[in-house]
């Protein structure tokens, strides 16, 4: 009897440290316990660079899973003030990471500027004989100009700035097209719907169905500086900065290059 009960306490402290081994191993391993699905608001400029980085930041870290809101960044802010579920805000302007900061709601700490971008003039590929100047944009030439909507997105914004430095923007408004993010703005001069668009070069970067003719000098317009934090309500506040942290390092930044960021 005393050696039958001797056994089966043998085995109960194999069985229990057979599964310290094994959550050890996978703490070792860096694989969560359990899946994590980080939810990012993201600026619409960097579907591509993100996507890309989304694959194998995924195969490195078993168990995790990002999945990206994508808009303009006047839009998110509001989503996430409004209580949108989001664990991290990568927004394509000070502005409306500022919004956010100044009513609590993102963590202070982890706010850093990870990326900056530039202005610049498109037009559809095939238009012949375009202009090659922002200084020789004319009303009376054109029918249709797309341009972020400039109240909630931060391309928008830009735009209306530079528009403003050249003495532009009240001669435009019978001409313009407002677009709800970048990417729209890509798309309706890609599709012809108009002539002319404001884009960010990134998003010239990715097309073959446009053409750059001109770049904003960065003297008519602030500084485009893309600032990332992690949204005080966030779910999974490490997770989501670990992954911020990684898209500051080497790996992140090359892909950030590579999809024409700065």
């Amino acid at each position: 009897m005393k050696r039958a009960l001797a056994a089966g306490l043998a085995a109960a402290v194999l069985v229990l440290l057979a599964a310290c081994t094994n959550t050890e191993d996978s703490d070792e391993k860096g694989n969560a316990p359990d899946n994590v699905e980080l939810r990012i608001s993201a600026a619409a400029s960097l579907t591509d660079a993100l996507d890309d980085f989304k694959k194998t930041y995924e195969e490195k870290h078993e168990g995790v899973k990002l999945t990206f809101m994508y808009g303009g960044s006047g839009k998110l802010a509001t989503a996430i003030e409004n209580g949108a579920p989001a664990d991290l805000f990568l927004s394509a302007s000070k502005k409306d990471m500022d919004t956010l900061d100044g009513k609590g709601l993102i963590d202070g700490p982890t706010r850093k500027d990870f990326t900056t971008n530039t202005l610049v003039l498109i037009t559809n590929e095939g238009t012949a004989d375009p202009i090659t100047s922002f200084k020789d944009i004319d009303p009376a030439d054109i029918d249709h100009f797309v341009i972020g909507e400039p109240g909630s997105v931060p391309v928008g914004r830009y735009t209306k700035k530079v528009f403003e430095s050249l003495g532009l923007w009240r001669k435009m408004q019978d001409k313009l097209v407002l677009a709800s993010d970048v990417r729209q703005v890509l798309t309706q001069v890609e599709l012809g719907n108009a002539e002319y668009g404001i884009v960010y070069s990134s998003d010239a970067f990715i097309s073959d169905k446009v053409k750059v003719v001109a770049e904003a000098d960065p003297g008519w317009h602030t500084p485009i500086v893309y600032p990332g934090a992690v949204v005080k309500d966030s779910k999974h506040p490490e997770e989501a900065e670990k992954f911020f942290d990684e898209l500051l390092g080497d790996e992140g930044q090359k892909v950030l290059e590579k999809y024409g960021f700065k």
